[in-house]
């Protein structure tokens, strides 16, 4: 996976410096959550690591012709997580999460807000699809 720019505090909004909080997660390690996982998928698309969304997205729902990199994309400004849940933690189980999204496309703002559905698979959590409530 490539390398983001150095960023002191991590853009998922917790506050925590990057290389303690979704850095861990861009290098290889799982999360351990839905909702950390979201944080990290936000994280990534900020940081334009399309690897790592590709590697996070569940293989029937991810799109083929995911680019993170080639303008124009938007400017990711901030995070907030609603809620956040998961219905056990073994293969096969369910999260959810209800964030909202700030950000500046070609200079206008905007605000996208999505109820995410993830699952753990062979020990990781993935993303599978969202219903956009913004």
């Amino acid at each position: 996976m490539s390398k983001p720019a150095p960023v002191r505090t991590c853009p998922c909004g917790s506050g925590q410096p990057y290389a303690r909080c979704c850095g861990v997660y861009h290098g290889g390690q799982p999360a351990g959550t839905p909702e950390a996982l979201m944080r990290s998928r936000y994280s990534a698309y900020a940081l334009g690591l399309s690897d790592y969304l590709v590697a996070t997205w569940a293989v029937e729902t991810c799109p083929p012709d995911l680019d993170a990199h080639t303008p124009p994309q938007p400017k990711w400004l901030e995070l907030t997580v609603h809620e956040a849940s998961q219905e056990g933690d073994q293969d096969g189980c369910w999260g959810r999460v209800r964030f909202t999204a700030r950000g500046k496309d070609n200079g206008r703002a905007f605000r996208m807000g999505e109820t995410s559905r993830f699952q753990r698979r062979e020990g990781r959590w993935f993303y599978v699809d969202g219903e956009v409530t913004l």
